[in-house]
């Protein structure tokens, strides 16, 4: 079965950190891109982030620049995202996808979500 499962979500106050973890069972993440999605309550679903197949190149939501990293180790079959100055308006559920390239719309694989909650 091919799937997409995140982990690393939780509570955390404002100005933490967390690591997002988006883990590849079934199929090798080498041959794709990476996205990070996220969605609150009520909002549609943002894209945050991605990366190519090779890691060389990422891009990201100018509402998370120079605070949120993605990476990946092929090795591991593992994309990341480290989240960093965490703020109220993150809070979301985010999500993994698996994508030929970052600059398609259109994600092959998706994971379940991860809940991500900043709060005092």
């Amino acid at each position: 079965q091919l799937q997409l499962v995140e982990s690393g979500g939780g509570l955390v106050q404002p100005g933490g950190s967390l690591r997002l973890s988006c883990a590849a069972s079934g199929f090798t993440l080498n041959y794709y891109a990476i996205g990070w999605f996220r969605q609150a309550p009520g909002k549609e679903r943002e894209g945050v982030s991605c990366i190519n197949r090779s890691g060389g190149s990422t891009n990201y939501a100018d509402s998370v620049k120079g605070r949120f990293t993605i990476s990946r180790d092929n090795a591991k079959n593992t994309v990341y995202l480290q989240m960093n100055s965490l703020k109220p308006e993150d809070t979301a559920v985010y999500y993994c996808a698996a994508s030929g390239s970052c600059s398609r719309s259109e994600y092959d694989y998706w994971g379940q979500g991860t809940q991500v909650t900043v709060s005092s």
